[in-house]
């Protein structure tokens, strides 16, 4: 399980630094995780992960509470620009280590640093599951086709993936959405309400024939914007939960395909 916190890092001193950071975890064992996305590279960016990780270190325990109930914190910058270009690794993990004899390391902090650009699925074959999500956060932008089935069959990317779509609908596209579900909040708060017989069936009558219409033009709409924006049928009828057969109709009907 995990739990997610507050991505501020408050300090107990009001003068020193406060840190904002993408994603802070904590899992049923107590460990932190810290994750961060940074689109371009700067020289301080290593310092201020390494900052943020030591405040998350550094502030677990109250005073009395004993040494040995501090938990590991482990944070992971996915990068989209590389920094370091003496290697063709993407992937480079910092622990604090024993220069003499880097087996011995001392537990507490891991900084895990991934250069996008520089990955390579076929070079951790052996690591499927990591794979994919990198895939995932490589492949899946505004300029994304059809996406590979190999990554939609895993739940927690697929859903993902639905995310990502829907945070590229414009402004209308997703008012149209916003409003396709609300109508069936609507229809399913009418129907788990109760009323009279007669009550029910004037409201009824006139309610579902709105709901529906409203429901048709507003899904019909997305489709084709959908569709406008090279999303599959697949996709479209994920997002609608439609089936592509209707999705399919819709299109044909408005002589799209």
């Amino acid at each position: 399980s995990v739990t997610y916190l507050s991505p501020e890092l408050v300090p107990e001193n009001p003068f020193k630094k406060y840190s904002i950071v993408d994603v802070r975890c904590k899992d049923k064992q107590g460990r932190f995780f810290i994750v961060e996305m940074q689109m371009e590279w700067s020289s301080f960016f290593m310092h201020r992960m390494l900052l943020n990780a030591s405040k998350v270190y550094g502030t677990q325990l109250s005073k009395g509470e004993k040494f040995n109930q501090l938990q590991p914190v482990y944070t992971l910058a996915i990068l989209n620009e590389n920094y370091d270009h003496k290697t063709k690794e993407f992937y480079h993990r910092y622990q604090m280590t024993n220069r003499q004899n880097i087996d011995e390391v001392i537990e507490g902090i891991e900084l895990i640093f991934v250069e996008l650009q520089k990955f390579k699925p076929e070079s951790l074959s052996d690591r499927k599951m990591a794979v994919l999500w990198l895939r995932f956060l490589k492949e899946v932008n505004e300029q994304s086709g059809p996406i590979s089935k190999e990554l939609t069959e895993i739940p927690e990317i697929s859903k993902a993936v639905d995310i990502c779509e829907k945070g590229g609908f414009s402004e209308a596209e997703m008012a149209r959405y916003d409003k396709y579900w609300d109508s069936v909040s609507i229809e399913k708060t009418f129907i788990d309400t109760s009323f009279t017989e007669g009550k029910a069936k004037g409201i009824a009558e006139g309610r579902a024939e709105g709901i529906a219409e409203g429901i048709a033009e507003g899904l019909t709409q997305i489709v084709i914007n959908s569709f406008n924006t090279n999303y599959s049928i697949d996709t479209i009828a994920k997002i609608t939960q439609l089936t592509t057969e209707k999705v399919t109709s819709i299109l044909k009907e408005k002589g799209l395909i």
